[in-house]
């Protein structure tokens, strides 16, 4: 629940479920791909939720969802074409790479106000192709997926933030279920896991969505770095 509200209001809640996985016993791939199925439904629970702020966005976000599905596709095929041992060595350094952007998050939100004049009002193919990449991150390993997006989405898009924010929330919720139904044909899928966490985040989105605008935000990015730091060690000590 608590990462389904993250999810909605700034991203990273795979930071939350994703050590928890670790910490109960399930291996790292199968924790991934758990999680991913299983925070598709607080995504979408957190895009209903901002749905006044997603009027008038349908093109963009037909445009830039197709990016995202491709990119999750092509995130998910890397996921279970690269060896175990591989994900192990890569996620430390995505989830630092993951706890870098949240703590940064204030400093690019003053950056992008200052640019504001600068953006181009739909993005145009740079943040296409930024949202692609995107994509294929988050197919592979979602943490801090929600923090990259609303970045490139700021720097590269005239838009209000809450706007951008709702956006977010369905970019990756397309992300998971493109990645998701990858990994339903092809990998071990734990079912408990998937709706334990959907049943949590579904819930969380809409708490998330509904007090985002008054929730502490520093003290959510200090959770999150905390949770973060858990996931790493976990990681290299098992």
């Amino acid at each position: 629940m608590f990462a389904g509200g993250i999810n909605t209001v700034v991203g990273s809640g795979t930071l939350v479920t994703f050590p928890v996985l670790l910490a109960v016993g399930y291996p790292p791939v199968v924790a991934n791909v758990s999680n991913s199925l299983g925070l598709v439904p607080g995504s979408v629970s957190g895009a209903i939720g901002y749905r006044r702020e997603l009027a008038g966005q349908g093109a963009r976000l037909v445009r830039l969802g197709l990016a995202s599905a491709t990119g999750g596709v092509l995130g998910a095929v890397l996921l279970l074409v690269l060896p175990p041992s591989a994900f192990e060595t890569i996620v430390p350094v995505l989830i630092v790479l993951a706890l870098v952007l949240v703590v940064l998050q204030p400093w690019l939100s003053r950056k992008l106000a200052a640019r504001q004049e600068e953006r181009h009002p739909h993005g145009g193919l740079p943040l296409l192709l930024a949202i692609f990449g995107t994509g294929v991150y988050g197919g592979y390993f979602g943490a801090a997926q929600g923090v990259l997006l609303l970045a490139l989405m700021g720097i590269l898009m005239d838009e209000t933030l809450q706007r951008i924010n709702a956006v977010k929330n369905v970019l990756a919720a397309v992300v998971n279920l493109t990645s998701g139904i990858v990994f339903v044909f092809v990998a071990d899928v734990n079912w408990l896991v998937v709706a334990l966490l959907a049943a949590g985040a579904i819930l969380g989105g809409q708490l998330g969505a509904h007090f985002g605008r008054r929730l502490p935000t520093a003290a959510l990015r200090g959770v999150i770095v905390v949770v973060g730091i858990a996931a790493i060690v976990q990681l290299l000590t098992r």
